[in-house]
């Protein structure tokens, strides 16, 4: 056999023993009963040959007989204890001798237990098995301490202990590096505490006292400077210890580096309370501030004010000099704002005891809102004059020049400001209330500042329903369409018509003027447009039916609704879906409109001439635009407006302008037709100056569908409708009036 080479076995899990005896009986005797017992036995006749194969090969126990010609047991294990890995491998020593100093010498030289040679193989087994047990359990607790160290290290966190009787207390390695200290340092309660700021210490040495005193939990953090100068923030967190009499007898605890971890916080705190761009509180921080100021205001018996600052035409400077000068110019806002308020350089912090350390006027704060809208909160003001003041102050410093881009810039603010008790009693309230009058200072011209008016309030609430119903018009078969005769004077007959929209609410009709402009804010007018297209694409099929009328409706665009690319094949869609031709439609859209975006308009434009649908400018010659356009735009017809149908005959101005679109009409082969006729002597001009289609309310009012055909029938057989014939103005037997608005 050779003894060099290591036995295998057929089961790896087996324990692997190195068996070293010099005499080959018990070498035999005892690997023979021991593999019976299930262990996987390598043998080795000296200590030299154990040495051999350890060099190539790591038992999991190894058996040493003590008493060995050459290399005995005791030499070599003290050989084996210097080797690399084999520090805490299982040696049992085999001696047959108990006298004390071989036990002892066994131990010495690093053998982990003996055992008397006895054929007791069986007692042999269950010592090698304890003693690999407690093997593993000690290779267990070193990976856990590894482990431990690891994550303590990672975590920058250590551990501490204090006993009673003790004058300091014992860290460990990590916590030494907590400290930034090594494993020699020392380091005590006085170390501590000289790290620490000298203001900060006696509040710390009371915490420890009394946390000793009654035996509670320790839970504190410190700041201190270390060796190197870096400033660190410390978490201490101790429990007690007590004995079976319940007695304290010290502290065990863990010193955590958490400077990382509270500067994070911070900034999360920062940020969830200030505004990232110019530094000021956010819309939460003055909320908060805001309801300190009221508690106090209510305790002390005195007014508060809230004062709401729009930029008033901010989006002309952003989309003229780019967002990033538009940053500028809020950042000087804010700085010349925030030099109006006393106090608010000392709230910039947003600690939570605020009020309790610096007294109710320390409240005080400049806010921003968002985009170009910031808020003043005045803790305490004698009257309404007091913020009105505080306003104009306000107005003075933003009206003064300032630089954004490179370049010199003016703008101004308009303010809206609300008092507590007189226009609310809750921020929320104050907000909104001076957000309401900060709108009414924009629509008085701006520049200005407007106190709160509760008469407001129920003008607004009235909007905002207005609004959430309109939403739901379309769904709920709400929008009804009124049509108003287009007539040809010479005739008398109607040859076209003016879809105009109405919304029926509640029972009540909903005047244009109310509800158009909130469809334009809220976008609702692109759906609502494209409905009155199929309306009216369904009633002129109707009316062509009935009556044979070939003649076009008149839909309203909105410029906005131009901004779909594909608005032509919309239109196309929904006309083909309905069976009506295109011819069957006109679509007006204001001159104004027109020039607002007259590129974007354009491609649009052509797509629906060609389509077959025409196109008329409506309030001609009431917008700034180039007469360029009407030789290059696919326009069949121009409208005058009706301010300056209505002076016509009274006005000589009045006769020139609408002269001068006529012309300018015929020259150019379009349509021309006057809108808001209401008096007989404004369709006579109207026609001796060369127009010949009138709307207005002296031939009809606008009317629901119904109401229309009925009235065609009408005319039909009374000939009643004003003409202009040979003779002059004809009204069919009935005597010449004037209809009023």
């Amino acid at each position: 056999m050779n003894l060099l080479a290591p036995v295998t076995t057929l089961n790896e899990a087996q324990p692997k023993v190195l068996l070293v005896d010099d005499d080959e009986v018990n070498l035999l005797l005892t690997s023979v009963a021991l593999r019976e017992r299930g262990f996987a036995i390598t043998e080795a006749s000296s200590g030299e040959q154990a040495l051999q194969l350890i060099s190539q090969w790591l038992p999991d126990v190894v058996v040493l007989d003590a008493v060995m010609p050459g290399l005995d047991g005791f030499s070599t294990c003290q050989e084996l204890r210097q080797l690399p890995g084999y520090e805490s491998i299982p040696v049992l020593m085999l001696t047959g001798l108990d006298d004390e100093a071989s036990i002892t010498r066994a131990y010495e030289v690093g053998a982990t237990d003996f055992f008397v040679k006895c054929p007791q193989w069986s007692l042999l087994a269950g010592r090698l098995r304890y003693l690999l047990r407690a093997a593993r359990t000690r290779d267990e607790l070193v990976r856990s301490k590894a482990t431990l160290a690891r994550a303590q290290d990672l975590a920058r966190m250590g551990s501490f202990e204090w006993h009673k009787g003790l004058t300091d207390m014992t860290f460990s390695n990590e916590g030494l590096r907590v400290f930034g200290l090594g494993g020699r340092d020392e380091l005590g309660i006085r170390r501590i505490l000289r790290m620490m700021a000298a203001g900060d210490r006696p509040s710390f040495i009371r915490i420890l006292h009394e946390v000793i005193h009654h035996g509670t939990v320790l839970c504190h953090d410190i700041q201190v400077t270390l060796n190197d100068g870096r400033q660190r923030i410390l978490h201490i967190e101790a429990e007690p210890e007590f004995n079976e009499q319940a007695a304290l007898i010290g502290y065990t605890g863990i010193v955590q580096d958490v400077t990382d971890r509270r500067v994070a916080e911070d900034q999360i705190n920062h940020l969830a309370n200030f505004d990232t761009l110019t530094g000021l509180p956010n819309r939460r921080q003055i909320f908060w501030r805001s309801e300190r100021a009221i508690e106090h205001a209510k305790r002390l018996n005195h007014r508060l004010a809230i004062l709401q600052i729009g930029v008033d035409r901010f989006k002309v400077i952003n989309e003229n000099l780019g967002h990033h000068a538009g940053d500028e110019l809020l950042i000087e806002v804010a700085r010349r704002l925030r030099n109006c308020v006393k106090h608010c350089e000392q709230v910039m912090d947003g600690g939570a005891d605020l009020a309790a350390q610096h007294g109710h006027r320390t409240l005080e704060a400049v806010g921003r809102l968002g985009a170009d809208e910031f808020v003043v909160l005045l803790p305490e003001v004698e009257d309404e004059q007091e913020a009105i003041d505080t306003a104009g102050r306000l107005l003075a410093v933003l009206r003064e020049p300032m630089m954004a881009g490179g370049q010199e810039c003016f703008i101004t603010a308009s303010v809206g400001v609300a008092l507590f008790p007189e226009h609310g009693l809750a921020v929320a309230d104050l907000l909104r209330n001076a957000d309401v009058a900060m709108d009414l200072a924009k629509t008085h011209g701006r520049n200005t500042a407007q106190l709160y008016d509760p008469h407001l309030a129920s003008k607004g609430r009235v909007r905002l329903e207005l609004d959430t119903a309109l939403h739901k018009a379309l769904e709920r078969n709400e929008l009804v369409l009124y049509y108003q005769p287009k007539i040809d004077v010479r005739t008398s007959r109607m040859v076209g018509a003016e879809a105009l929209m109405r919304w029926i609410h509640d029972g009540r009709v909903i005047p244009p003027g109310d509800f158009i402009p909130l469809a334009e804010a809220t976008g609702l007018i692109n759906d609502m447009s494209l409905w009155a297209i199929r309306e009216a694409g369904r009633q002129a099929k109707r009316w062509h039916t009935l009556f044979g009328l070939d003649s076009s409706i008149a839909v309203n665009l909105p410029s906005r609704l131009f901004e779909q690319p594909d608005l032509a094949d919309r239109i196309e869609t929904l006309l083909r879906d309905e069976g009506v031709a295109p011819h069957f439609i006109e679509l007006e859209i204001t001159e104004t409109g027109l020039m607002k975006d007259l590129q974007g308009v354009v491609p649009s434009l052509i797509k629906l001439n060609q389509l077959g649908t025409e196109i008329s400018i409506d309030d001609f010659g009431t917008g700034y635009s180039s007469l360029a356009y009407l030789t290059t735009l696919p326009i069949s017809e121009l409208k005058i407006d009706r301010s300056f149908v209505r002076d016509l005959g009274t006005t000589p101005q009045s006769s020139a302008v609408v002269s001068a679109i006529i012309a300018l009409a015929r020259a150019l082969g379009l349509r021309v037709i006057a809108e808001g006729v209401e008096q007989a002597p404004q369709m006579e001009v109207l026609y001796n100056l060369g127009c010949h289609i009138c709307q207005g309310f002296l031939f009809a009012r606008p009317m629901p569908a119904h109401e229309v055909e009925a009235w065609l029938r009408d005319t039909a057989v009374r000939q009643n409708l004003p003409r202009v014939g040979p003779l002059g103005i004809e009204l069919g037997g009935s005597p010449l009036r004037s209809i009023a608005n």
